[in-house]
């Protein structure tokens, strides 16, 4: 099915060249003559390219039919990482070309989302923000606890993010899965 381009939005998935993209930026410019522009950034959901692209007055794009299931993370085994559907409990397995940096965010056992297009996984959609227990930091120094002050933990996944003084072995703490960054810690 076709939309004309000013029904883009912040979010909207389309097709463009056999591809779906999700719009991430929207700017609209309303030219002479009742003519306009549309700016987008938008990401691939294949393999999470982020494009600029400039769409002019008329153009017709395709909605994609991307559709979200809830699947269970189970383990990695090598560069494959194996989950399970929730409903039929199907078990599939995903290159580390379509985890890429995301397999340090998941735990054995947590629920995802899968996207599908045309039958296919395209991608794991995580949840903004993920508690993860850190399993080594250095200790703090006696006064040296202001939230300021950053160091190096490793989290129970293996990846390392820097973390506020206070933050010790063992304290479970939310880790923003987009960059990676320090949240707060889960009580």
């Amino acid at each position: 099915m076709a939309f004309g381009i000013t029904d883009l939005r912040k979010g909207t998935v389309f097709q463009y060249e056999g591809v779906p993209y999700r719009v991430i930026e929207y700017a609209q410019k309303v030219m002479g003559r009742g003519g306009s522009i549309v700016n987008v950034k938008i990401k691939s959901l294949f393999d999470g390219r982020v494009l600029e692209k400039t769409f002019k007055g008329n153009e017709q794009l395709d909605y994609a039919d991307v559709t979200n299931k809830n699947v269970q993370y189970l383990y990695a085994d090598g560069d494959k990482y194996h989950f399970m559907d929730e409903e039929t409990y199907e078990q599939f397995e995903l290159g580390s070309d379509v985890i890429v940096d995301q397999a340090g965010y998941m735990k054995e056992g947590d629920v995802v989302q899968a996207q599908f297009f045309d039958g296919q996984v395209i991608n794991i959609e995580l949840a903004k923000n993920v508690p993860l227990e850190v399993t080594y930091t250095e200790a703090a120094v006696k006064g040296d606890t202001s939230s300021s002050i950053t160091k190096e933990a490793t989290l129970e996944t293996g990846i390392i993010v820097k973390v506020p003084a206070f933050i010790k072995q063992g304290d479970i703490i939310s880790v923003s899965t987009e960059d990676g960054s320090y949240r707060s810690r889960v009580k």
